[in-house]
């Protein structure tokens, strides 16, 4: 079996902040009956559209595919490791926090054991659009549990303006939350875990409030620590279209790809790639066959593949995102001229 593209159909996830229109990605999500929240572009349960494992869901075929269309990082298929979604906030989400995998592994075992690593990447952003990512530093824990006792934790935190084309990283055990007025594409280590510890007093359809987690918030907030969380790009010279890495950590990497002639992405044996289409369409082409491809769509492509080219029909602004090797990243970026500080801006640890 020859590796082939394949589309991954998206799952579209009601949430209790989330809208009822989904332009511009999906213009045809308006006037909804629940609001979504968030679409699920590589979910385990969402379907494969395309190529030989149509019809079954992502995590049947990622058990099921040749190990080498995995790359030679998941000889092994394990967990698929990389969630990929957009988020439609109508409202605020909740102020949460995830868990680090040490101590979802101690504590999350029904969960899957495994914490939860982010970034977010902004197609689009209001003028007043606001994320909040990490606490002050002067902040303690008992600073913290005052200031959620009297309803004032927002004031707490650093505030971040949003504007699009913008990227923030947040390691788990940073206490966040999104503000409305923006749309999102969120890279992830595969995880669904979080902690909530402040949900603005709403009440689901039922009338009820959402559960809160405090303890486990506490647990796991690092109080203290400087937080940088919107990145810096860094320009990668080796491609003819404008390509700048955005955002990596040992649990993804994400290029952001602007393309407006065809263009050849470059194969890789280690690992398969996801990309995720922002805004244009076209067609991508491989060495047997090709397929269209429009805004919204998420595509896996296999480790291994001979030639992959995107042609426009119109400018396309790409995500790709891949699992990679820290210690080659490092050096290739290196080898390129970049300079320690510029990377540490964008290559977390």
């Amino acid at each position: 079996m020859k590796p082939e593209p394949f589309r991954i159909e998206p799952a579209f996830v009601p949430r209790i902040w989330g809208g009822r229109l989904l332009a511009p990605l999906y213009p045809e999500k308006s006037d909804l009956a629940e609001p979504i929240g968030e679409v699920w572009l590589t979910g385990v349960d969402c379907k494969v559209a395309s190529g030989p494992f149509a019809g079954k869901t992502l995590g049947e075929a990622w058990r099921q595919m040749p190990s080498e269309w995995r790359g030679t990082y998941f000889t092994e298929p394990g967990d698929f490791p990389i969630l990929v979604k957009f988020i439609f906030p109508n409202d605020k989400l909740s102020i949460q926090v995830h868990p680090d995998d040490a101590y979802a592994a101690a504590h999350e075992k029904a969960a899957g054991s495994r914490g939860k690593t982010e970034m977010w990447h902004a197609l689009y952003a209001e003028s007043e659009a606001r994320v909040l990512v990490g606490l002050d530093p002067k902040v303690d824990e008992e600073c913290f549990i005052r200031a959620m006792e009297n309803r004032t934790l927002e004031n707490l935190f650093v505030h971040w303006r949003v504007q699009p084309g913008d990227t923030f990283f947040v390691p788990a055990r940073t206490p966040h939350t999104i503000g409305p007025g923006m749309v999102l594409c969120e890279i992830q280590e595969y995880s669904d875990l979080t902690y909530r510890v402040y949900d603005y007093g709403r009440v689901d359809a039922k009338g009820m409030p959402r559960e809160l987690h405090i303890k486990k918030a506490l647990d796991v907030i690092q109080f203290g620590r400087p937080i940088g969380a919107k990145t810096s790009r860094i320009r990668l010279r080796a491609y003819d279209a404008y390509v700048s890495l955005i955002a990596a950590c040992r649990y993804f990497a994400t290029e952001r790809w602007k393309i407006g002639v065809e263009t050849v992405i470059p194969a890789h044996t280690e690992h398969f790639e996801l990309l995720v289409i922002l805004t244009g369409n076209g067609n991508l082409t491989w060495e047997t066959s090709s397929a269209k491809f429009q805004s919204g769509e998420c595509w896996l492509i296999p480790a291994g593949m001979k030639r992959l080219a995107l042609a426009p029909g119109s400018l396309l602004k790409v995500l790709r995102t891949y699992v990679p090797d820290m210690a080659a990243l490092r050096a290739r970026l290196k080898d390129a001229g970049c300079r320690f500080q510029e990377i540490e801006k964008t290559v977390f640890e």
